[in-house]
């Protein structure tokens, strides 16, 4: 998969998504999932939240947290949680477009943002949230099928996430649903999250 061809495609397919809203009163947020521009391949950066914190301690997630008034829109929200997380100048960041909105299970509402990293920059974990910032190459979750499945009951049935381990790292839960979505719409990766999944491993969360 080469670098002009995989960015080229996403962007223009994400310039023709149409993400979904929810429609509640909540608190919001944003993430970043941020691409390499890779010569090789684009990679997306991950990070671990520490271990210490008292919400989803441990997890891995994207850069990102709640809105401040200070914030123009929540793309900026995602913009500052990065730098002030993981030190991503938020001028490195070219915007490709956005995903669905989804609700944690603290009642918080989540725009994903998906951003281009240009040039190499020397990320630093802030030690006060974060025990790890690790990269997944793109073609890594087209090419490996997940390890498992977690079955979440949702008001409208059941949603089956995919969920990966890579080196000492799982990935699962809103970063996965983010994720499976990204791939969705980017690559046809043929995940349906109300489908059952065949022959495959679930956890029942």
């Amino acid at each position: 998969m080469s670098h002009f061809f995989c960015i080229s495609d996403l962007q223009q397919r994400l310039e023709n998504f149409t993400p979904s809203s929810i429609a509640q009163e909540l608190p919001e947020a944003a993430v970043l999932l941020a691409l390499t521009a890779s010569e090789q391949e684009p990679e997306i950066i991950f990070t671990q939240r520490s271990a210490h914190l008292t919400s989803h301690a441990g997890q891995v997630a994207f850069p990102g947290g709640k809105k401040d008034p200070e914030d123009i829109d929540l793309y900026q929200t995602a913009l500052r949680e990065a730098e002030e997380e993981i030190a991503l100048p938020r001028n490195s960041v070219q915007l490709l477009g956005q995903l669905s909105q989804v609700v944690s299970r603290q009642g918080i509402l989540v725009n994903p943002y998906i951003g281009l990293v240009e040039g190499e920059h020397e990320l630093l974990a802030n030690e006060g949230e974060l025990d790890a910032i690790f990269h997944v190459p793109v073609s890594h979750f087209l090419s490996t099928p997940p390890d498992c499945f977690d079955c979440i009951k949702h008001p409208g049935g059941a949603l089956y996430i995919p969920c990966y381990f890579y080196d000492e790292f799982e990935i699962w839960g809103l970063s996965a649903m983010i994720l499976s979505e990204f791939l969705e719409v980017g690559f046809d990766a043929g995940f349906d999250l109300w489908e059952k999944p065949a022959d495959s491993k679930i956890r029942y969360r």
